[in-house]
């Protein structure tokens, strides 16, 4: 594995991503991540699972620099691949805690709250979908994932905006369920995954998937359509110099 590390340690997993600085989603983390949740929902020995970024990000999102390269054929698989993650998180029947280290925008927030339970370190850290301010079109399935934390009016509202909350306010919305200094997200993370392991397994599983019922519907629903109108507009002149203008100023802060 190249973008992530797994470790295991009596029944519990974390997955840690682990590309460069600030962990940006790429294909290859995408297929690796997804590879390694379906292969712990399988194994027998694992109880529960964690995913974990390290210092100050979890992961920035998607990686803009590299997805801006991709020809027709590779940004259509990567968002293919990107919207199916999110159905194998969701429907992954053990228990799964996120311990955000750091920043967590866009598909780190995705990622995050497909997970039961989010302990985010404190800081001046933001967490939130801010795809609309970037060019990308938000498909509906993101919007039910989002107001099922947050509800539908803030949900609503902080989409068309493109909001990022800072740890704080991510707390107090709901977003993020437990704050604690950094160097104790991981402990607080084991602690709550570990509580949920402790109780009956098809019990805790099968309420798991009855409660999520409705989003597991929606996720694994054809989204070829949609696809279509999202790449549309990836594709667009305005969205290309957005996009491009993004990436100069990343690159900047890169060379700083």
């Amino acid at each position: 594995m190249n973008t992530i590390n797994l470790t295991v340690n009596n029944g519990l997993a974390i997955l840690s991503l682990d590309r460069g600085r600030s962990n940006p989603i790429n294909t290859a983390m995408v297929n690796e991540i997804s590879d390694c949740v379906k292969s712990l929902e399988n194994d027998d020995t694992v109880g529960g699972l964690i995913l974990t970024g390290k210092d100050g990000f979890f992961t920035s999102g998607v990686d803009l620099i590299e997805a801006y390269q991709y020809n027709e054929e590779q940004i259509r698989t990567f968002w293919t691949i990107f919207l199916k993650l999110q159905h194998t998180l969701l429907a992954f029947k053990k228990p799964m805690v996120t311990a955000i280290t750091g920043h967590s925008p866009a598909g780190g927030c995705i990622m995050a709250i497909c997970c039961d339970y989010r302990v985010m370190a404190e800081g001046d850290y933001i967490i939130g979908l801010n795809e609309v301010p970037v060019g990308i079109i938000v498909p509906d399935i993101v919007f039910h994932l989002y107001s099922f934390w947050i509800g539908e009016r803030l949900a609503y509202q902080s989409l068309l905006t493109g909001k990022l909350f800072k740890t704080a306010e991510a707390l107090s919305v709901g977003l993020v369920d437990e704050v604690c200094p950094a160097e104790n997200v991981l402990a607080a993370a084991e602690s709550k995954v570990r509580a949920y392991m402790k109780l009956n397994p098809v019990t805790w599983s099968q309420t798991k998937l009855n409660l999520r019922k409705e989003l597991l519907n929606k996720t694994a629903a054809d989204q070829s359509s949609t696809l279509d109108i999202m790449l549309k507009q990836w594709w667009a002149p305005e969205t290309r110099h957005g996009l491009q203008k993004m990436i100069e100023n990343l690159q900047a802060k890169k060379s700083t």
